[in-house]
């Protein structure tokens, strides 16, 4: 994401999201857990958030209304309610024009549909009309004459094959159509888009079109990504709306709102701390056998992907075997994976240093595996085990800091060396209370005034489970 969709999210005060392939999977229904995380953490940063669709209140399924939206433009923006069910915008087509729609149809031989605030019905029924309208509104009734009863906001047109309509020009004075299926259109009043139904909640709020952010994926959604300060087009989004977004996101399967809305700032990233929560994360184990007894370590590919290679790759080449913990500082860490013993060698899988892998998930905590250097992006084949036990580091000033809260509550309660976050490649985790206990009686040993053991600490062998 560029610096200037970054900028431009700074201004943004209110969220509007269509429906079908952006909120919700059009053909499954499937809409992401994290939606609701979403809807949950814009408004909890003070930002409004609205559905924008074709579809009618009827429409709108029972899961979005959940969601607790604060606005919703319905019909292509020809009516919109508040939260409390209370119109702010309402347009229906003149009984006249919908009278000429029906006769022109019928004259024309196109199926349509009618669509209220409160129902939708159709003039008859085919496998193509079932398999284009069944999917949004299942069950509607055949009912050519729903006009009698209830106002009318938007019609349908049912096509056997795709055709470039045109309305007559009797019509084309005040109605429009507007494509949202390969054998249909929508028929709505000529200067009705989702873009005015919006407007319109922005004018209530008095809000500028640079204060609005909008999610889309179609053909009804291009007005308003013309109106809106900034557009973001779903992963499958057809080309005309990829074009005028200022930016494409992932699929609707992919949390593609979520990460949107993360890069831009509007949210906080959703942390999982995996050396807090061991046993949820996958990755190998490793034993590491020692003279003074054995450390199980889970490690995390999937966060420092070269870092955990390189270190597999040495272990398997029994690299390690032999090799000394050669610096040890009690309440500190110790450290080892030197083959020469002095702390001035050791190289790895390939062939010389490479780059840090810091991750904003892994932390120097007490029992962390951590990658020694000798400054930047100068990793080889030394590591250290954190031992610290101590207690002095206080939450709130962590947090104050940029600490994550519950990274913060570990390190105040349990011990590690905040100091060396960001500085030291974190890989693994301790697993279990026997291997806490080996590392302390490894800090414990008697060293010299270099740190090194009086009596050397040893590898024997280090076994890889994957």
């Amino acid at each position: 994401m560029n610096t200037k969709t970054k900028y431009k999210a700074k201004k943004i005060k209110i969220v509007f999201f269509d429906i079908d392939d952006t909120l919700r999977v059009k053909d499954t229904g499937f809409i992401p857990p994290s939606i609701e995380r979403v809807f949950r953490d814009l408004k909890k940063a003070g930002i409004k958030v609205g559905i924008a669709t074709g579809r009618s209140p009827l429409g709108v399924v029972p899961e979005l209304r959940a969601l607790k939206p604060d606005y919703l433009v319905t019909i292509n923006g020809a009516y919109v309610e508040n939260a409390k069910g209370e119109a702010v915008y309402s347009h229906p087509i003149p009984e006249a024009q919908v009278q000429a729609y029906k006769e022109w149809a019928e004259k024309e031989a196109i199926a349509y549909g009618l669509v209220g605030k409160e129902q939708a019905s159709l003039s008859t029924r085919s496998p193509l009309i079932n398999e284009a309208i069944d999917i949004i509104y299942p069950g509607l009734e055949i009912n050519p004459d729903l006009d009698q009863s209830e106002a009318i906001y938007q019609m349908w047109t049912f096509e056997e094959e795709e055709q470039d309509l045109m309305l007559p020009e009797e019509l084309a004075q005040d109605l429009r159509l507007v494509r949202w299926h390969p054998n249909s259109c929508d028929v709505v009043i000529k200067e009705m888009s989702k873009a005015v139904g919006v407007e319109k909640v922005l004018d209530s709020l008095n809000l500028k079109p640079e204060n609005l952010l909008v999610f889309g994926d179609g053909l009804n959604d291009l007005e308003l990504f013309d109106f809106a300060g900034l557009a973001v087009a779903m992963g499958a989004a057809i080309d005309s709306v990829k074009d005028k977004a200022d930016y494409v996101t992932k699929f609707v399967e992919e949390d593609g709102i979520e990460h949107a809305l993360v890069e831009m700032g509007l949210i906080p990233k959703l942390l999982h701390f995996p050396q807090l929560d061991l046993d949820t994360v996958e990755g190998p184990v490793v034993t590491l056998e020692t003279n003074q007894g054995s450390m199980t370590i889970k490690l995390f590919p999937k966060h420092a992907p070269k870092t955990v290679a390189n270190f597999l790759g040495l272990a398997k080449e029994a690299y390690y075997e032999g090799v000394t913990f050669h610096r040890i500082i009690e309440d500190f860490m110790i450290q080892g994976g030197d083959p020469s013993g002095t702390g001035m060698g050791g190289e790895s899988i390939y062939g010389g240093e490479f780059e840090d892998e810091f991750h904003e998930e892994l932390y120097n905590l007490r029992g962390a595996l951590s990658m020694a250097n000798a400054g930047p992006n100068t990793n080889g084949s030394q590591f250290f085990i954190v031992q610290n036990t101590g207690s002095s580091y206080n939450k709130k000033e962590l947090v104050r800091g940029g600490w994550p809260a519950p990274i913060a509550a570990y390190y105040a309660k349990t011990g590690g060396t905040p100091h060396l976050d960001r500085r030291h490649t974190v890989f693994g985790q301790l697993m279990d209370s026997t291997s806490f206990e080996v590392l302390d009686k490894i800090a414990h040993v008697e060293v010299d005034m270099m740190d090194k053991p009086l009596e050397p600490v040893v590898i024997l062998k280090i076994e890889v489970e994957e």
